[in-house]
């Protein structure tokens, strides 16, 4: 009989690319007949487009006023479909009650946030000799428990695509900014998670200013629709005419995707791009400060992690508790350029 799974994908956009290794396996081992159903906040769709990943997506939101899409009507939904498992690549109870609700005869997850009894199947989170969580990639960890659902893999690079459209439209955006025939470092300068992920604003503009004394580079800066203020003063500042932002342009998940697939360069902060990067090979100078690196390595095999090393880190807090934000703040933009600078000859090499 074919075999009906629902994954349950993790909210944050670069956790989701780090899971698409796990649902490469799922999927590669999955019967002819059998259904993969992903339940997901909707925003999720834009980041698989393009991937078989999956058969179909349920979306769950606690912000829609559609009471089809609220916790709810979700469970209700899957439990008329009688799915025959649950893969749950979060960590919540909430997740957790979903499935059971669902009904799901087996439910595998990590056991944490006292969901275990919700669950059939239960996997130790790997820890410490102290008890804490160990920093291991979220690659790994979504990986581990696909295997222990029996799906086993080694292949750990993300797995991503980008539409004809959104091709055509960085075409465009290549031509409008006259990048054609230059180098185009890409810098992602915010992130979802908080204000201690970002590295200064003055940093990333005196960062381009050092990149830009050469007239074969070129710098463009990305965004989300949160970011397009900070952004465009950016790029103001920086007030030259081979430094170009993406704020006026019509945003969205599969604009940055394209974009990160073409850039020649990556810098960027502990966020979504950094992932994107990974699966599209792309050459990356990723920016870490609260964070542990071990936590966001997606196995980009030409990503350098800078860090700069501070007592009262990884905090992994949203805003400095200190007020000093030292981990970011002296994080010096010589160390960030000479890595660009390694980045692009690298890449210079490879293409010859």
């Amino acid at each position: 009989m074919p075999m009906k799974t629902v994954v349950v994908l993790p909210n944050w956009i670069g956790d989701v690319v780090m899971a698409t290794p796990a649902l490469r396996a799922i999927r590669a081992q999955s019967q002819p007949g059998d259904e993969i159903v992903g339940v997901m906040q909707p925003y999720v769709k834009d980041v698989l487009r393009g991937t078989n990943l999956l058969d179909r997506s349920v979306y769950c939101s606690k912000k829609t006023s559609d009471r089809r899409r609220r916790f709810w009507g979700v469970a209700q939904q899957l439990r008329r479909e009688k799915f025959d498992q649950a893969i749950l690549f979060t960590n919540s109870l909430r997740t957790a009650a979903l499935v059971y609700f669902a009904g799901a005869k087996r439910r595998f997850g990590y056991a944490r946030s006292w969901r275990s009894p919700l669950l059939t199947h239960r996997l130790a989170p790997p820890k410490l000799p102290n008890g804490k969580y160990a920093p291991i990639s979220a690659v790994d960890y979504y990986l581990e428990l696909a295997d222990y659902a029996g799906y086993g893999s080694t292949n750990k690079q993300p797995l991503l695509a980008t539409s004809t459209a959104e091709e055509q439209r960085i075409d465009k955006i290549w031509r409008k900014f006259d990048f054609v025939g230059k180098r185009v470092v890409v810098f992602n300068t915010g992130g979802a998670y908080g204000a201690a992920k970002h590295w200064p604003p003055e940093h990333f503009i005196a960062l381009a200013e050092q990149l830009l004394k050469d007239p074969s580079v070129a710098v463009l800066l990305i965004c989300g629709p949160q970011e397009r203020e900070t952004v465009a003063k950016i790029e103001q500042a920086i007030d030259h005419p081979n430094a170009c932002s993406m704020a006026d342009e019509t945003l969205n998940i599969g604009l940055s995707k394209a974009a990160v697939a073409r850039a020649d360069v990556l810098v960027t902060t502990d966020s979504g791009p950094k992932h994107f990067a990974a699966a599209f090979a792309t050459p990356t100078v990723a920016l870490f400060g609260p964070t542990d690196p071990r936590w966001g390595n997606s196995y980009n095999p030409v990503e350098t992690m800078l860090t700069h090393p501070v007592d009262c880190g990884p905090c992994v807090r949203r805003v400095c508790p200190l007020g000093h934000h030292d981990c970011m703040q002296k994080l010096s933009v010589a160390r960030v350029y000479q890595a660009v600078l390694n980045q692009l000859g690298e890449a210079r090499r490879a293409a010859a």
